[in-house]
């Protein structure tokens, strides 16, 4: 399905009464995949947060951004996509796959209109392959095994976090979630990860306000993170120059870039 169709037929378990992030995040970068719950939520937000469409067009550049270097300068051909959203222009296997056909792509989501628009990420490179799992971040045992049966796990993957851990409310959860699944791949395989902050050198004290609203009027909760917390994913890990910085100017052309209130970074495992 494109990005312009609207949805017409759901799963028993899509919820169109209640905002959705999914859903929501599709209305802030432009998609059409959203309903009117989703919209009035979403100007909300943007209401009180006004970077907020920014920080979405942010972290789907930054995506392309590092889907591009890990494939070109980093030679990884496998992805393990975590949170993938509802489907948009320049989808991690449309980049890896522009760029070395062969890739491996799988993506990994529990939004049931994810799970409904699964099959516009499954139209890859015949040269490669593309998967979806409809399970949760914090069964990481599942997503692995899910995994593994597309990707070689003996062989590097790189694993994107992009925008799924800060649904994840407890900091000690979220690491161990991090850690488990880091632990199943190979030396040489990478951890992408995005995720909002309260810090105020990127501006983040807007998040505070602004997410209360969502926790009560739209699901699934949300929670902002410091540096230091989201630094900590990356315990063990080698960190890519430029490190942890907001993810729009992550490797960005300079002087190009805002500092928004999301940080990105990329690491190795050694």
């Amino acid at each position: 399905m494109s990005e312009s169709q609207h949805p017409t037929a759901v799963p028993g378990r899509l919820n169109t009464a209640v905002a959705h992030n999914a859903r929501v995040w599709n209305y802030w970068i432009g998609g059409k995949d959203n309903y009117e719950v989703d919209q009035q939520v979403g100007d909300q937000v943007a209401t009180m947060f006004p970077v907020i469409r920014d920080v979405a067009r942010a972290d789907r550049q930054f995506l392309g951004r590092t889907v591009r270097f890990l494939t070109d300068d980093c030679a990884i051909r496998q992805f393990l996509d975590i949170g993938t959203g509802l489907p948009t222009l320049d989808n991690t296997h449309e980049i890896a796959q522009r760029i070395a056909p062969e890739s491996r792509i799988v993506y990994v989501d529990n939004d049931p209109l994810v799970l409904l628009h699964a099959r516009s990420l499954l139209t890859g490179s015949t040269l490669g392959a593309t998967d979806y799992i409809d399970t949760d971040v914090r069964d990481p045992d599942g997503v692995i095994e899910g995994a593994s049966a597309t990707l070689d796990l003996d062989r590097p993957v790189a694993v994107m976090m992009l925008g799924i851990l800060n649904f994840v409310l407890d900091t000690g959860e979220a690491r161990d979630i991090v850690r488990r699944i880091m632990a199943s791949v190979a030396s040489g395989s990478y951890l992408v990860l995005t995720h909002p902050t309260t810090d105020t050198d990127l501006g983040g004290e807007g998040n505070v306000e602004a997410m209360r609203f969502w926790n009560e009027n739209a699901t699934p909760p949300i929670t902002a993170r410091t540096r230091a917390e989201i630094s900590s994913f990356f315990d063990g890990l080698e960190v890519v120059t430029p490190g942890l910085v907001s993810c729009s100017q992550w490797r960005a052309e300079p002087d190009s870039a805002p500092v928004l209130p999301q940080f990105g970074a990329l690491a190795r495992k050694p």
